[in-house]
């Protein structure tokens, strides 16, 4: 067996590496990622709409452009062609492109093999995998291995297949933990192993029988934030125009979480201003007497609901998520033009 050869921290420094490509910019960076979700949260439909996006060069949910189309491979295997055409029709794309392929079920084949062949014949176009549902696949601990080792193991695995094929992404959904507490990441169901192995892992939060959702991001390559989102007829879409006004909305929910009403529009309203509003400003546009808005303020404030950089000023709780991402960061083409090899 070879040593393996170390190289010092000089010589690295002096090296050049192509920066990270993006399937959805400022989410999912190429490499695997989870996303994970209770049971019947919409997590396929977001994954069925994703494909379609990705898969026609058009815009991730609702508002983020893909760039180049892309052939993708949708690993259905708690859905059959029925169901999934009844999907397709409800989401209503304007094209359905044959780059989108899918695949209900693999029988004895597995499922490592069926993805690495698939993003070694598509190398060079960037493909993407996504596995629906991980525990479809996974199979069960034998002899004395731990769970953990178990875990790490099938996932380690998994993510060979996309660290195999530069600019490939595969995407897994998985279910949540029902005993989740403390970091989001223990949302993810399984041992440590799972999450650990992961380079992006995506956390969707929904109430059922409610539109609104947040869109929780953790990776070694994004930087982390949390989104907030809206479910209609199957189509996720962020809330607001790009990923800052996502994350300030998501943001301002967790402001408004347990107010009143006229609390909840006030630190509402707030947040449509980030350089800031004056009581008698915030009267105005509110129809309030000047005394009413300046207690309003002077409450969300002290509750830690809005800032007060300044005096008489106040500002929205500004979110650390990944509202600074550039769109210098992600390399794919951003024209739609198709990529070589690949029929427009």
């Amino acid at each position: 067996m070879n040593a393996p050869v170390a190289f010092n921290a000089s010589w690295l420094m002096q090296q050049t590496f192509p920066p990270v490509k993006y399937v959805v910019p400022g989410i999912i960076p190429e490499g695997m990622t989870l996303l994970v979700a209770a049971p019947k949260i919409g997590k396929s439909w977001m994954v069925l709409g994703l494909g379609l996006e990705l898969s026609n060069g058009g815009h991730a949910f609702g508002s983020i452009a893909v760039g180049k189309p892309r052939p993708v491979l949708y690993l259905a295997l708690e859905d059959g062609q029925r169901r999934l055409q009844d999907r397709l029709l409800k989401l209503n794309p304007s094209d359905v492109s044959h780059r989108l392929e899918f695949i209900t079920s693999v029988g004895d084949a597995k499922v490592i093999d069926i993805i690495s062949e698939y993003m070694l014949r598509h190398d060079g176009l960037d493909p993407v995998v996504i596995l629906d549902t991980l525990g479809k696949v996974m199979p069960p601990a034998t002899g004395n291995q731990s769970a953990y080792g178990h875990d790490y193991k099938m996932l380690s695995a998994l993510k060979a297949t996309s660290d195999a094929v530069p600019g490939s992404s595969l995407v897994i959904v998985h279910h949540t933990n029902k005993g989740e507490k403390g970091d989001f990441l223990d949302a993810v169901s399984g041992t440590q192993g799972i999450a650990g192995a992961a380079d992006t892992v995506l956390v969707l939060k929904r109430d059922r029988q409610d539109k609104a959702a947040t869109l929780q991001v953790t990776s070694r390559d994004a930087e982390e934030g949390e989104y907030a989102m809206e479910m209609n007829d199957g189509s996720w879409e962020l809330k607001g125009a790009d990923l800052a006004a996502a994350a300030q909305a998501a943001q301002t929910a967790k402001q408004t979480d347990g107010v009143g009403d006229r609390m909840a529009d006030v630190i509402e309203k707030v947040g449509e201003f980030p350089e800031g509003i004056k009581p008698q400003d915030l009267a105005v546009l509110m129809q309030l007497d000047y005394k009413s808005a300046q207690v309003y303020l002077s409450r969300a404030y002290e509750s830690g609901r809005v800032n007060r950089p300044h005096r008489g000023v106040y500002t929205p709780v500004v979110s650390v998520g990944s509202v600074g991402f550039s769109s210098q960061n992600n390399t794919t083409n951003t024209n739609n033009t198709p990529l070589e090899g690949v029929e427009p």
